[in-house]
């Protein structure tokens, strides 16, 4: 007799650890870089892991219980927990505001405590502990958007290489300084002023500085190591997962994820060689303004809830919570909302022209964004709303070429409805203007590929256009962000702003428009592959030695021949061999390539200038030095919470007979409010730009009078002046800068007491 001896069955879900323990191995790539970048850059190591642990519990498992119990789960983990991230930060800022409004910001530790205790406690709640039913996502999406995640810490050790942590002697962009002094300021209780002209309303976005402060007071880092270093890997990267969960659900690929994250967010426009740098070639994201980068993953967020509902998904209360995340982002960028709204819009009107019936949902959405718009021009719109005004080809001013045919266009006053010069322009110069968008287009062909070859619409059938009001969306959105770019006009140009929020939203049209196209995997990978290689390798064109419209039409015209001619060469050759075949999988190979070349544009860029040293400004009279950086520290440290702080230093550069008002670094390294420092973006002073043909930043300052007794203060010492300084308008210190102006330092010493004194700073005490 033989004894069969059998192999127990095995539980199909006995393989689920093994499959979770490897899809979590990729992520290791992109953890494991973001520590090293923020060590090498001068992070402490306690910090990086003290920060990693608030987001997580302070962000991460607050936010995706919230939002699976708003939403509902997604069926996986990662977009749980990315889509929770974007829905943490919402809801960290919801306790960040009730913290301020009554006084209480010591207790903001607790807000996150207080949502995961309620979410143990009431039985009904703690099911959204679990992921929802659904379908893992496959090991491929992990590794790929490992290695998006890495390429933008890499992006990220490129930023900080060129933003040396304080004290350091070095030139900053003055926004850096600007925005510090708002993450002090969001540490205080409500009303809030502007910390560099006390007692002045703060009207901005500040919901950015908001979110730095809050991570401040929570972990107890000192602000700017927070902004400088710890903030901007993170919620970069909370966009890109917010923005790859978009794609995901739109054409139901999940490859698309990484693909359009890292068109979104680490591709830019091609170059093949260009001579010209077009106009919003730049990302998203940017240091240099927090509230764009901010703004990203909470826009993300309520596009992807919109297009749930627009699928007649159920959003349950969910509903509640989007006036509240229009709210947010409208405090966090002003330019978001706009093109959201033109999006919806567009769909609205397509499903009621096709459908003849209200689309009840649409108007919905069109509500919550209209109340968030609503809300944010009383609370946070200022002076500088007023200087947006309409203007066709206004960002054509900052254009290289333009200026050289055409001349450099007045940009202090908006001068009508075409830029200065383009009127009288020649019909030489008109051609070139009308060839410079057609390129501009070519240029940004990753970004605008989706548009022209729009996913899930088939133009043969236009009765069905309306079965999906996503391709419309998001479309609408594009195009508004577009138009807002090349329609309006800043002194600044602050409208490019509007091209640049909606660059997530370009990515996922592209990779969605791929998807829609795709039979098989080989065509849109040797697309890729080929696009990559010619946007490494093709040749450089030098810029014109004539500054003629033609020179440079010819110039700009070269790059795109060249590629013109190699596709037009392999696609004859691909239809001659494949015939039927090749003609249907051209448009998806030139897609591949399209995305693929800008990508490896910005990823070229990125490596080559990690390669080189690093280039830090230092100018003299412009750069604020080690020692003036070390003395407004020892100020943030040593003087009251609610100190008022007088200070002669308002100018950058510091000595010069016409003052730019954006000095900014004393109220922000130094961490308190200032009587006068720097006006130049107080809304009296925004609203003024223009008078006397000088910009905004070149006014004088909003009062006469404040801001003469403070220098006379300075360079008088005056006993009377100093006490009437700290009678009226309760100023305690006195930060004196001899780089700024001369000092009386003798006689000062009458009336108030040295307390700090470093090379070019005294830093008096008035009892």
């Amino acid at each position: 007799m033989t004894t069969l001896v059998e192999r127990a069955p095995t539980p199909a879900v006995a393989a689920k650890p093994d499959r979770r323990l490897w899809a979590a191995v990729p992520w290791l790539l992109p953890a494991i870089s973001a520590f090293w970048v923020l060590h090498v850059n001068g992070t402490p190591d306690k910090q990086i892991l003290l920060y990693a642990v608030y987001l997580l519990l302070a962000i991460v498992v607050p936010g995706t219980l919230v939002f699976r119990a708003a939403f509902g789960s997604r069926g996986n983990l990662p977009e749980d927990l990315g889509l929770g991230a974007a829905t943490g930060l919402l809801v960290l800022l919801v306790g960040w505001a009730l913290g301020a409004a009554t006084g209480l910001q010591q207790l903001l530790p607790g807000w996150p405590a207080l949502v995961i205790v309620l979410f143990l406690a009431v039985p009904g709640l703690r099911r959204h502990w679990r992921t929802g039913v659904g379908e893992p996502l496959p090991i491929g999406w992990s590794a790929g958007m490992a290695v998006v995640l890495f390429l933008v810490t890499l992006w990220g050790a490129v930023v900080f290489r060129t933003t040396p942590l304080p004290p350091f002697t070095v030139e900053l962009y003055p926004d850096l300084y600007y925005h510090l002094a708002l993450v002090h300021e969001m540490t205080r209780t409500m009303p809030f002023q502007v910390p560099q002209l006390a007692g002045e309303v703060l009207r901005y976005h500040y919901l950015s500085d908001a979110d730095i402060a809050s991570a401040s007071m929570i972990t107890g880092i000192a602000p700017h190591m927070v902004f400088f270093r710890l903030w901007l890997l993170p919620i970069v990267a909370i966009g890109v997962m917010v923005f790859a969960a978009l794609a995901r659900s739109v054409s139901g690929r999940w490859w698309t994820g990484p693909v359009a994250a890292t068109i979104g967010f680490v591709g830019q426009s091609v170059t093949v060689g260009n001579v010209a740098s077009p106009p919003g070639i730049g990302l998203p994201i940017t240091l240099l303004s927090p509230s764009q980068t901010y703004a990203m993953p909470l826009i993300g967020l309520f596009v992807v809830v919109a297009v749930d509902a627009l699928r007649g998904r159920s959003l349950r209360w969910g509903w509640a919570l989007l006036p509240l995340l229009a709210v947010a982002c409208a405090g966090s960028k002003a330019s978001v909302l706009p093109p959201l709204a033109a999006g919806l819009l567009l769909a609205g009107v397509v499903a009621l022209l096709f459908k003849r019936k209200i689309p009840w949902t649409t108007v919905g959405l069109l509500a919550a964004v209209g109340f968030g718009m609503a809300v944010g021009l009383k609370l946070f719109a200022g002076g500088g709303a007023g200087t947006l005004q309409p203007q066709f080809l206004a960002t054509l001013r900052w254009f290289l070429p333009y200026q050289e045919i055409i001349g450099t266009p007045n940009d202090v006053q908006w001068g009508g409805l075409v830029p200065d010069g383009l009127e009288t322009a020649g019909t030489a110069a008109r051609w070139f203007v009308a060839w410079s968008l057609i390129w501009w287009v070519l240029v940004q062909s990753p970004r605008l590929v989706g548009l022209f070859l729009p996913p899930g619409m088939r133009w043969h059938r236009p009765k069905q256009w309306a079965d999906d009001q996503v391709p419309w969306l998001l479309g609408g959105i594009v195009v508004a962000g577009v138009l807002g770019m090349w329609l309006l006009w800043h002194p600044s140009a602050s409208q490019i702003y509007f091209f640049n929020a909606v660059l997530p939203i370009c990515g996922v049209l592209t990779a969605w428009a791929l998807a829609d196209r795709v039979r098989a995997w080989w065509v849109p990978v040797a697309g890729a592959v080929a696009g990559g290689l010619w946007e490494f390798f093709a040749p450089e064109v030098t810029k014109p030695t004539e500054t003629t419209a033609g020179a440079w039409a010819w110039a700009m015209a070269v790059p795109m021949l060249r590629t013109a001619a190699l596709v037009a060469v392999v696609s004859l050759i691909a239809v001659l061999i494949w015939r039927k075949r090749a003609a249907r999988a051209l448009p998806v190979a030139i897609i591949a390539a399209i995305a693929a070349a800008g990508a490896v544009s910005a990823v070229s860029r990125t490596v080559e200038t990690l390669a080189e040293p690093p280039v830090i400004k230092a100018r003299d009279n412009v750069a604020v030095t080690a020692a003036e950086m070390r003395a407004a520290l020892w100020l943030e440290d040593n003087a009251g919470e609610n100190d008022l702080v007088a200070t002669n230093v308002h100018c950058m550069p510091m000595s010069n007979k016409q003052c730019n008002a954006r000095a900014f670094w004393v109220a922000g390294l130094g961490g308190h409010r200032t009587l006068v420092e720097s006006w130049a973006y107080t809304d009296r002073t925004v609203a003024a730009n223009g008078v006397n043909d000088l910009k905004y930043f070149f006014q004088p300052a909003p009062d006469p009078e404040v801001f003469a007794l403070n220098q006379r203060v300075f360079a008088k010492g005056d006993p009377a002046d100093v006490a009437r300084l700290r009678d009226e308008y309760g100023v305690r210190w006195l930060f004196a800068d001899a780089r700024a102006s001369k000092v009386a330092i003798t006689a000062l010493k009458a009336s108030a007491q040295v307390v700090h004194q470093r090379e070019s700073v005294v830093i008096y005490r008035i009892d």
